[in-house]
């Protein structure tokens, strides 16, 4: 194996290993959410990841200015509401449940701009989104034809999520990354912050499972998930990422199951698989075939990228 392969192998490997963080992150949040509020957590845990890439990266305030600020705070504004659905939403639904839903953005996203174009999906990408669809109603639907107060919220997420990913696409290539990536943590810990007192009460102690959730969330989740994709990207092409990044939700579903306590039924499992598959379809669709673009793609950053630090919830 040649010394490019290791790499990419090795990024791959690394990337891989964002996703599970990602994953799991659902479970320990939730977990979480018992002791503390949801607004309450997402300030400590911005205003920790923006500190932590401020001092990594300080080097980019140099490049800021008054566009790339513009730019940063309505990507902010965009990861906010999917964040703040998102951890709103573990206090109603499961972590499966919430993992699944939020990998719908992947799929939203060429929906959206589908719309914005004013032009049909293709076919193959139709297909994609209607098994992604199934999906949403076999984990959503209850047996009464109801939809969980939970999974609305976190369908919300995955649409703030992917007006996020649409924002990052035309912003990213005109400022640096790192910085933007920096503005848009810390727009999401000060709007969080400014909630807070407004309508949760900053608990007493912060419990042991609140500190784990923190030190899960905050920099491996947060900072780093982007400091590794960026380097990763370095050494392996956009589709590998997309791919690799469909596993979230999978881990997701795994962790709930194995350490959350979470029974999940065959509808559950059959519509988890069913959103991964439509989001693996748009993916490859969206970013080409493997075997004829990876081998000439330049590393670019993919539109799911959690954080938005880069543009692939």
């Amino acid at each position: 194996m040649e010394h490019s392969q290791y790499k990419q192998v090795f990024a791959d490997t690394a990337l891989l290993f964002v996703a599970f963080v990602w994953g799991i992150t659902f479970v320990v949040v939730k977990e979480a959410l018992t002791d503390i509020g949801p607004y309450y957590f997402l300030a400590i845990r911005f205003a920790i990841a923006f500190l932590f890439l401020a001092l990594i990266c300080w080097r980019s305030f140099l490049r800021v200015n008054r566009s790339c600020l513009t730019g940063g705070l309505l990507i902010g504004l965009a990861l906010f509401g999917g964040y703040a659905f998102q951890t709103v939403a573990l206090q109603y639904t499961t972590a499966a449940n919430t993992g699944f839903i939020t990998g719908l953005s992947v799929v939203l996203v060429p929906v959206f701009a589908a719309l914005i174009t004013r032009t049909l999906p293709s076919p193959i990408m139709a297909v994609g989104v209607a098994s992604a669809t199934v999906g949403l109603g076999l984990v959503a639907i209850q047996g009464d034809l109801s939809f969980n107060y939970g999974d609305v919220l976190v369908f919300m997420c995955a649409v703030c999520f992917a007006n996020h990913i649409i924002l990052v696409g035309r912003y990213a290539p005109c400022f640096d990354p790192v910085m933007l990536a920096i503005i848009q943590i810390g727009t999401v810990g000060l709007i969080s912050a400014l909630i807070a007192p407004c309508v949760e009460s900053f608990p007493l102690e912060l419990t042991t499972s609140v500190q784990v959730a923190l030190l899960a969330t905050a920099i491996p989740a947060t900072a780093l998930a982007f400091l590794i994709q960026n380097w990763a990207q370095k050494f392996t092409s956009p589709t590998h990422t997309a791919i690799i990044f469909t596993m979230e939700p999978v881990f997701a579903g795994l962790a709930a199951w194995l350490w959350g306590g979470e029974d999940l039924g065959v509808r559950q499992w059959l519509g988890g698989a069913l959103i991964v598959a439509g989001m693996l379809i748009t993916v490859l669709k969206t970013t080409g075939c493997p075997a004829t673009d990876d081998a000439k793609a330049k590393p670019t950053s993919h539109p799911s990228a959690r954080t938005g630090e880069s543009s692939a919830q």
